[in-house]
């Protein structure tokens, strides 16, 4: 495989071998079909762009079934109103501003654009999610965001002061595509701004699991520089995020048309002094997933043996990669709570441990709770008190495996 941004070559640093999709949870009668790939992950030696190298075809992974919903935490509510708030003050605020989301789910950004008055418009492939958020006031274009359909959104509604997306272009492998449409379809002085995992994070804090078949690549703010200034923009402002683990959040603009602010040197600095986007900085890293791989599967398997009961908590896209690598099944991990209804009396991808609802807890409480949900362990762990009040202890596995 070639860099899907430059076309350089690439460097494998890590294989996670044969893996289901991440969302396609199964009943019973889909388990003779199910769809299994090599996720392996690699790093250009040119644009310096962290990828996986193999790509999973779009409509497999996104479709009208998709079960993520990103108003599916209470925090993460929280986060996309405020930024639908810092929008209106920042980039929204001229007559007759237009925003466009890449990526919009069930609308939960664009709903407070909406109720503010703002024209908008988000672009959402998976049809069931977007049914969500028509019914709550959001215009949607049921599409995979592209040069085509940029083009044919300005045509019909005139240029874009905002383009937004979040947990998303890394998901996007025709990545030139969507910058050519952001092109075609951004105002002159109109911002692109995007936030996804970081790859830095994901390497200090030994998040493995943000690798699987969504999450095609993995951007520090060097690579995405590297691809910006291909298309005519430039990273004009970076800002740390606390969501997911780690995110960057990127404000993109047309070559010349803003400062970059301080924190875009420093960061490139930063990444520059720890080597980032180079095989060196990968290989603790590599060292590090077969540590904690080993240390949970002895874990769990001691608790069987002492006779303690384990269930999962949070069937989470990020799982599928934990559960699949480690061999974790149903022998050791009875079930998996989870708060989204269409996963309910299904089975997790892959490793076929059965998904219940989040009262399944409680018949009766478990010894212990492995949360595979740890990038919202705060809430989770407040609403699940009685969990931890009857004795129950939970199991992480980031940055290392421990009990809490």
């Amino acid at each position: 495989m070639r860099c899907r941004v430059c076309d350089g070559s690439i460097t494998q640093l890590f294989d996670f071998g044969r893996q289901p999709l991440s969302d396609a949870f199964l009943s019973p009668d889909d388990i003779e079909h199910e769809f299994f790939f090599r996720l392996a992950v690699g790093v250009c030696d040119s644009c310096t762009m962290t990828q996986l190298l193999e790509e999973v075809a779009r409509d497999r992974m996104f479709h009208a079934d998709y079960p993520y919903h990103s108003s599916g935490s209470e925090h993460m509510r929280r986060h996309f109103e405020q930024t639908a708030g810092a929008f209106l003050q920042e980039h929204l605020s001229g007559p007759d501003p237009f925003a466009v989301e890449i990526g919009c789910n069930d609308g939960v950004m664009l709903r407070t654009l909406a109720k503010a008055g703002v024209r908008h418009l988000g672009v959402e492939p998976s049809g069931g999610v977007a049914e969500l958020a028509r019914s709550n006031g959001v215009r949607v274009r049921i599409d995979f965001f592209e040069e085509s359909v940029a083009a044919e959104i300005v045509a019909a509604e005139g240029p874009a002061d905002l383009i937004y997306s979040a947990n998303t272009i890394c998901h996007i492998p025709y990545i030139g595509s969507v910058l050519r449409g952001v092109d075609a379809l951004l105002a002159p002085d109109g911002v692109f701004v995007f936030e996804d995992p970081y790859l830095g994070d994901i390497l200090e804090r030994n998040t493995f699991d943000q690798i699987y078949d969504e999450h095609f690549f993995f951007f520090t703010v060097r690579s995405v520089q590297a691809a910006a200034l291909r298309f005519g923009f430039e990273v004009a402002d970076v800002q740390r995020l606390a969501v997911h683990g780690g995110e960057l959040r990127y404000t993109l603009a047309r070559a010349g048309r803003r400062e970059p602010t301080p924190a875009v040197a420093e960061l490139l600095a930063e990444e520059e002094a720890r080597g980032l986007g180079t095989p060196a900085a990968f290989a603790p890293f590599a060292a590090n997933i077969e540590s904690i791989s080993t240390d949970l599967m002895k874990l769990l398997r001691e608790l069987r043996a002492d006779g303690k009961r384990v269930v999962g908590y949070g069937a989470t896209a990020k799982s599928a990669t934990v559960t699949n690598y480690c061999g974790i099944g149903p022998d050791l991990v009875s079930f998996v709570c989870d708060t989204t209804p269409a996963k309910h009396g299904r089975l997790m991808p892959g490793s076929h441990i059965p998904v219940r609802p989040p009262e399944a807890l409680a018949e009766p409480y478990p010894d212990y709770a492995l949360l595979f949900a740890w990038n919202h362990a705060e809430e989770i762990m407040a609403k699940e008190r009685a969990f931890h009040d009857s004795g129950g202890r939970w199991i992480l596995y980031v940055p290392k495996v421990h009990i809490v």
